[in-house]
């Protein structure tokens, strides 16, 4: 039974994550807290802690996980890179799975967009779209630029522009578009229900629990 910590408790990501942990027979939900609650009692507790919440409080969370040494599945977008550097630090010291993006599909995508980028080169033009919920703070989306960094360590820095939409109460959609003089090739991800986030997060800390310290991410625990 793996003992879990959900931050953000009250929040679309962290009820619909507790919700999903408390019909799972391997999981336990052994502590939840939200804005304004000292987590640090019940992060000690568990044996991972899932962070789905803003930038700075994911970071004040991640000191504790490291001080406990504990382990920490983080979702949270908007990281700057001197934040993102801080993660890869604590990962030296505790296991850390750390994805812009913890669904199934869209880290499929992720390994379908760069066989797409080899195969079809440098005459093809690659543009990427993201739509979000008016809700959503950052943007281009983490799994936006993720699939940026993608197309461009394969086609050597060549620039991939993203384009942004929020509107109404989108999950989450991204379309990778090839184009050239002869055809249009579009490959699209569109997110029906957070559960596929939340489900997701839920496997990477079912089998990040007795890793080693390291910075992993979905693509080890999906092993794509």
């Amino acid at each position: 039974m793996v003992k879990l910590c959900i931050s953000g408790s009250k929040g679309r990501m962290g009820s619909r994550i507790i919700a999903l942990a408390k019909e799972n027979p391997e999981l336990e939900v052994s502590g939840e807290f939200d804005i304004g609650e000292d987590p640090s009692g019940m992060i000690e507790k568990c044996d991972c802690l899932i962070e789905f919440t803003a930038p700075e409080a994911t970071l004040e969370h991640l000191v504790l996980c490291e001080k406990d040494k504990k382990a920490i599945v983080i979702g949270t977008t908007g990281l700057s890179d001197k934040q993102q550097e801080k993660i890869k630090e604590a990962s030296k010291n505790i296991p850390v799975v750390f994805s812009p993006n913890m669904s199934i599909g869209v880290n499929l995508l992720f390994k379908i967009v760069q066989e797409a980028s080899k195969v079809l080169g440098q005459d093809y033009n690659v543009e990427i779209i993201e739509a979000h919920h008016i809700h959503k703070k950052d943007a281009p989306s983490g799994t936006a630029k993720e699939l940026a960094r993608i197309v461009k360590s394969v086609r050597h820095g060549a620039d991939v522009p993203i384009e942004s939409v929020r509107e109404g109460e989108i999950v989450g959609e991204h379309t990778v578009t090839f184009e050239s003089d002869m055809d249009l090739i579009e490959i699209t991800h569109s997110a029906k229900t957070r559960d596929i986030l939340a489900n997701g997060a839920l496997e990477a800390a079912k089998w990040l629990v007795g890793k080693p310290a390291g910075l992993y991410t979905m693509k080890e625990v999906l092993a794509l």
